[in-house]
């Protein structure tokens, strides 16, 4: 049985992002959003040149985070495609990072979102984009109803 399709799904490319797996990915990329913007606000307010580096990177992390909450809420193709780019270079970003901070642990002081491969975050951060670049392309290969 197909999911029922409203005039707004329709209109974006044939289905909605934010339901079934999707809804799960929507909740999860909020709350990274809040967690990382709360963290590297209060981090560079507080003490920022102690490690500015890791505080950008979670920043930059929490602007990543919302782009993908943002597209997989607005749903279509087009939001599909914006988001799969942002998890591979969310993905990618967590690899750098976790490597470097692996390698070179001094050039943190302090951690990041995406350090050690997100092992902070019980490793969601290196786990969260490949399942939602699963999900991304099998919603992509659904036929429009």
């Amino acid at each position: 049985m197909t999911e029922p399709t409203t005039a707004s799904t329709a209109a974006k490319g044939g289905f909605d992002l934010g339901q079934g797996p999707g809804r799960l990915l929507v909740w999860l990329y909020g709350v990274f959003t809040v967690a990382a913007a709360s963290r590297s606000v209060v981090q560079m307010i507080l003490d920022f040149g102690r490690a500015p580096l890791a505080y950008v990177l979670s920043a930059a992390a929490a602007v990543v985070y919302a782009f993908i909450t943002y597209s997989l809420v607005r749903g279509g193709n087009t939001a599909r495609r914006a988001a799969l780019v942002c998890c591979a270079a969310e993905l990618a970003g967590v690899l750098l990072v976790g490597t470097w901070t692996v390698v070179e642990p001094s050039a943190f002081p302090d951690a990041t979102v995406w350090s050690d491969f997100g092992m902070g975050y019980l490793f969601i951060p290196v786990i969260l984009p490949v399942t939602a670049m699963m999900w991304l392309r099998r919603a992509g290969q659904r036929p429009a109803p």
